[in-house]
């Protein structure tokens, strides 16, 4: 197993969380504080948010900026481009354990298909959640520009 390449911080947030999935999570700064809900999915109560919600959150806001960024560099326009993140937790096959997969939908209107492809590619490649799951996470990347899907 490869080790992890260090990085030099930013920035750092930080966030507690006790009770597990049915408890409260809080960051530091205090703009964050909320109950966790098992969702009704898994047998929880629902009625609140989950790890999987915070992550899917997190994940596209943070696309979306390296989106703008590659899209900067390319001096291309993305405009109205949204990023819609579907995380799904389940079982991971012969294993005791849980994972995730991925989904993150890019719509970039107006965008001709090869350059929202190609801007959606490098984005992934830059974006810390991207390589962050990378080698650990199957991410699905799916472009749309107007109205096709591309996946």
């Amino acid at each position: 197993m490869s080790r992890p390449t260090p990085v030099t911080p930013l920035y750092t947030a930080t966030a507690t969380a006790g009770g597990g999935r049915d408890g409260r999570a809080r960051t530091a700064t205090g703009s964050l504080d909320l109950e966790l809900r098992t969702p009704a999915e898994l047998g929880g109560p629902g009625g609140g948010t989950n790890p999987e919600e915070l992550f899917a959150a997190g994940y596209a806001a943070c696309f979306s900026s390296a989106l703008g960024l590659v899209a900067r560099r390319a001096r291309a326009d993305v405009s109205g481009a949204e990023v819609t993140a579907d995380v799904s937790l389940g079982k991971i096959a012969d294993s005791e354990g849980f994972g995730l997969a991925v989904r993150l939908t890019v719509r970039i209107p107006g965008a001709a298909e090869p350059t929202a492809r190609a801007l959606v590619e490098a984005a992934h490649g830059v974006c810390p959640y991207s390589n962050a799951v990378g080698g650990n996470v199957v991410v699905d990347l799916r472009v749309e520009t107007g109205g096709a899907v591309g996946a």
